[in-house]
């Protein structure tokens, strides 16, 4: 078992902070496979970057829905990525549902 800096066992092992190729992890970095949250508010907050108009959260999909631009714009990780580049183009299919 190690020590803490101050020389004392911990109480529980679990508690001590994960270390990976020798750099300190804290303890809320999530797994990679696991999905984050995304905030709604901030997500109400957004707007098209390229129109300025109100998106629509598809959450199934991971995406931000502009009708305005044609462009659905991925959440990656729980972070929308609002660059025109990274965004997928939405059939007339998909424009048609509501």
């Amino acid at each position: 078992m190690t020590q803490t800096p101050s020389g004392k066992q911990p109480a529980d092992p679990s508690a001590q902070p994960a270390v990976k190729s020798g750099l300190h992890v804290p303890a809320t970095t999530l797994h990679p496979h696991v999905p984050r949250t995304v905030d709604i508010k901030m997500l109400e907050m957004l707007v098209c970057p390229l129109t300025r108009t109100a998106l629509e959260h598809d959450a199934p999909r991971h995406e931000l829905v502009s009708r305005a631009a044609r462009l659905a714009f991925p959440i990656r990780d729980g972070i929308p990525i609002m660059l025109a580049s990274e965004a997928r183009q939405l059939t007339d299919e998909e424009l048609a549902r509501e």
